[in-house]
């Protein structure tokens, strides 16, 4: 017979018998197993069987046919991506190849996500800013196939990174699941790349205002023998001589405009990137084996500095990426046991140049000055070299339990000198940190009707010969299908985030470190509902909608330093947040779908006491304020 699956129960290999009842199961472990031979119109029949090592075992099995009384059955597929977001966790995945051949990149897809904000300091290439329900900067994590992004440097931005490099993308909030092995606070960004393991090339290429170009261009080969080769290449650059409206002098003249309305000079940005990688598929040994390596480069011309009142004209960025990588997945090593490994090496550079010997204005005028512009004279090069290995383990108790098992460790040494400054070396340049993130999970799952997961996860880093500090977390996650279309779900993490390099040594720019920073922690809850339905079967409707609350002590800020050149990172007490988002979209057949979204959030200040100009304790005077220059109220 035709179309019957052929199931090895408790593990995830299967097949379907073709046109002649012929079907093959590979790279299955020797043991004993039950086979599941169902066909509708046929009853469902168990086999027992028993494999032998290097050996192949053929099988003749019979089915017999059924007499149902059958009503019309409706069976409905559901995409990756909507699996995705049936998790007990509050997700919300995007199905990137809708948005394939625009001029979006990643953080521009994830702007439209209910609960998501992305605001950048200016055009492409830019800093920018991601806000997850409220949470911000380094208390979200970015991952790529599940592999932290963290060390892959400055060419390597989700705001550089087009939007065809992926599958789909998954936003988690507020409570991460153990397998991305991440210290977030606020929630993470997963790229999923995919497996598309077939022949193909895609290349896109758009241009726009400012000079703005970029390409795109994703090739693979797989032969039938399982090898396969890899291309991703992707590239942008913009003038970004955009106006802006500034207060503006000349430093000749003393000629003041208010609100001066003119071009960013000094703005140019561009960066190149390549990921290739080769390797084997479906074999015996390996479902997937990858050595790669990313290679990448980029330029950023620096026009103000931690205000806009401070103009450089002389100031920039380079930076390289030079990463060999190594992929590794099995699954079913042994009967019922999943495996994957990642590692990875940045051995990339970074410069940072400012050595004009000059002061400039908004109008793009100069005069000479000995001290530079303003931040005296530097020409660093350093490395900061990271590297990371993770490990995850997936093994199925039976149909309904499994336990998971996750382990991310990572390595950070930043070392350079700066021609201009000698005590580089000794002060930003020679740094290193440790990290470690281990994982423990448990599931139990029944199919489409509910689920649960717990978990722990326990966190440590050190400075070497300097500090170090550890801290333990767990959670929950639950969803309950009340009928197929109508999903209840909610989750609860305790979390922490270690301060990063950046936080603790600065980032050789902008940022001034802090030795002293501690863990943040927060209490993150979600609660959420999703309910789909169909009107006549071609008008399909989906609302979802969530409910967020925070509380995060220890919490990370930036202000500015003595003189305003610089920003410093210090802790606050605490920060509450309560808030709540909804979606409702609307699709007809497949060929037209639109959506909206609102997003509403409030972040209190906690911190009760700080220090007047005399070192005396007070009360905050911004005590129970809402937290400044955060969006609270937005939509899509």
């Amino acid at each position: 017979v035709i179309g019957a699956s052929v199931k090895l129960l408790n593990t995830s290999r299967g097949a379907v018998s073709d046109a002649s009842g012929f079907f093959i199961i590979k790279n299955v472990q020797p043991g004993s197993y039950t086979l599941l031979v169902s066909l509708i119109g046929f009853k469902a029949e168990e086999y027992k069987v028993t494999l032998t090592a290097g050996q192949e075992t053929n099988l003749q099995l019979t089915v017999n046919e059924e007499a149902l009384d059958m009503d019309l059955v409706t069976v409905t597929g559901r995409t990756v991506v909507q699996e995705v977001n049936r998790q007990a966790f509050n997700v919300t995945a995007i199905d990137a190849k809708q948005l394939y051949n625009s001029t979006l990149d990643l953080s521009s897809a994830l702007d439209r996500v209910s609960g998501v904000r992305v605001r950048e300091s200016g055009g492409v290439g830019s800093n920018f800013n991601l806000s997850l329900n409220g949470f911000s900067g380094n208390r979200v994590r970015y991952f790529i196939d599940g592999v932290p992004m963290d060390n892959f440097g400055s060419s390597f931005q989700i705001n550089n990174i087009p939007i065809n490099i992926a599958d789909r993308v998954e936003v988690y909030k507020g409570v991460v699941p153990i397998w991305l092995g991440s210290d977030a606070l606020g929630g993470a960004i997963n790229i999923v790349t995919g497996d598309r393991f077939k022949n193909y090339v895609d290349a896109s290429y758009s241009y726009g205002s400012f000079n703005t170009h970029r390409s795109v261009v994703n090739a693979a080969i797989t032969t039938k023998s399982g090898f396969t080769f890899r291309l991703n290449a992707f590239q942008n650059y913009s003038d970004n001589n955009y106006k802006v409206t500034v207060e503006a002098s000349d430093p000749y003249t003393g000629v003041y405009d208010p609100a001066a309305k003119l071009r960013r000079f000094h703005d140019t940005y561009h960066n190149e990137t390549l990921i290739a990688s080769v390797g084997v598929v479906d074999k015996k040994y390996a479902d997937l084996l990858l050595f790669g390596v990313t290679l990448g480069q980029n330029y950023k011309e620096i026009q103000v500095g931690a205000r806009m009142a401070a103009v450089f004209g002389g100031w920039h960025r380079r930076g390289n990426i030079v990463m060999p990588t190594l992929k590794y997945r099995k699954r079913d090593l042994i009967k019922g046991l999943d495996v994957t490994l990642n590692a990875n090496y940045n051995l990339g550079q970074e410069q940072n140049i400012d050595t004009m010997r000059a002061r400039f204005d908004w109008f793009g005028n100069s005069k000479p000055n000995p001290a530079g512009e303003g931040r005296g004279i530097s020409f660093s090069k350093y490395k900061n070299n990271t590297g990371l290995l993770t490990a995850t383990a997936n093994y199925r108790l039976t149909d309904r339990q499994s336990l998971a098992f996750s382990n991310v460790f990572s390595t950070f040494n930043r070392k350079g000198a700066d021609e201009f400054n000698a005590s580089f070396a000794s002060g930003n340049g020679a740094r290193k940190l440790n990290k470690n993130i281990m994982g423990l999970g448990y599931m139990f799952d029944v199919k489409d009707k509910w689920s649960a997961t717990v978990f722990g996860k326990y966190f440590y880093q050190s400075v070497p010969r300097q500090l170090s500090m550890n801290k333990f977390g767990y959670g929950i996650a639950a969803t309950y299908f009340v009928t197929p279309a109508l999903q209840l779900k909610t989750s609860y993490e305790r979390t922490n985030r270690l301060p990063e390099s950046n936080d603790l040594f600065g980032d050789v720019e902008l940022v001034q470190g802090n030795l002293g920073l501690k863990p943040e922690q927060s209490d993150n809850v979600n609660a959420g509902v999703s309910y789909g339905f169909s009107v006549e079967k071609t008008h399909n409707f989906l609302i979802n909608a969530n409910a967020n609350y925070r509380y995060a002590t220890n919490y990370i800020y930036s202000r500015f330093n003595t003189n305003q050149s610089a920003l410093m990172l210090d802790n606050l007490e605490g920060v509450k947040m309560y808030g709540g988002e909804g979606e409702v979209r609307y699709s007809y057949k497949k060929w037209l779908s639109v959506g909206t979204s609102l997003t509403y959030q409030y972040l209190q200040n906690r911190q009760r006491m700080v220090l007047d100009p005399s070192g005396n304790l007070v009360v905050s005077g911004v005590y129970l304020d809402q937290m400044p220059n955060i969006p609270f109220f937005f939509g899509n």
